[in-house]
């Protein structure tokens, strides 16, 4: 059901991708804080869908489509803009590749195996990844609007360099265990 709380804090995630692409365009800090407290507040439903569908238990067949499409939209929009207005490090740009590249693998992967009914379940480091990226974003969305004792550029992109090796071993996990399931033998 499209109405349930659940599903309503995932449409609400999609929903504030063009407002944080927005804030690109704006200047001064108060967007980039924008930018920043929409992409947390989205991060935080991302929590409670899952949290509340399972309380309530109302998880939805609509709710398990969206709930990982909202989440590589979200993620997938904020590194493209990061990437295109120069506010990463040009070095940078390659964990924000490798990560972009491994959600659209793990996606197809988890497609290809739902065909065959296979459930492919998150891990417990692909979970630490998903908190490191969750860091490593907003912390760069603020980037020099940080105060001057913080230093958010450099902690944002050490973040996401985190991330993207958690990445490059979870999605190898994943082929791992999707090739199986395609070959027979394990590699």
């Amino acid at each position: 059901m499209v109405t349930s709380l659940p599903n309503l804090l995932t449409i609400s995630r999609i929903l504030v991708i063009p407002i944080i692409v927005a804030t690109f365009y704006l200047p001064g800090d108060t967007a980039r804080w924008t930018a920043c407290l929409l992409f947390v507040a989205a991060a935080i439903t991302d929590f409670f869908d899952g949290y509340f569908a399972r309380r309530r238990n109302s998880v939805s067949s609509l709710g398990r489509f969206l709930d990982p499409i909202a989440d590589k939209l979200l993620v997938a929009a904020v590194l493209l803009m990061l990437t295109a207005f120069d506010r990463v490090t040009r070095l940078s740009v390659l964990p924000a590749l490798v990560i972009l590249l491994r959600e659209i693998l793990v996606s197809g992967l988890r497609e290809y195996l739902a065909e065959l009914r296979v459930g492919m379940p998150v891990s417990r480091l692909a979970k630490w990844k998903t908190g490191i990226q969750m860091t490593a974003l907003p912390t760069l969305l603020v980037g020099t609007a940080a105060p001057h004792w913080l230093p958010a550029q450099l902690l944002g992109e050490l973040c996401l360099w985190g991330a993207a090796a958690l990445t490059l071993i979870t999605g190898w996990d994943y082929l791992r265990a999707g090739l199986k399931h395609m070959n027979g033998p394990s590699l």
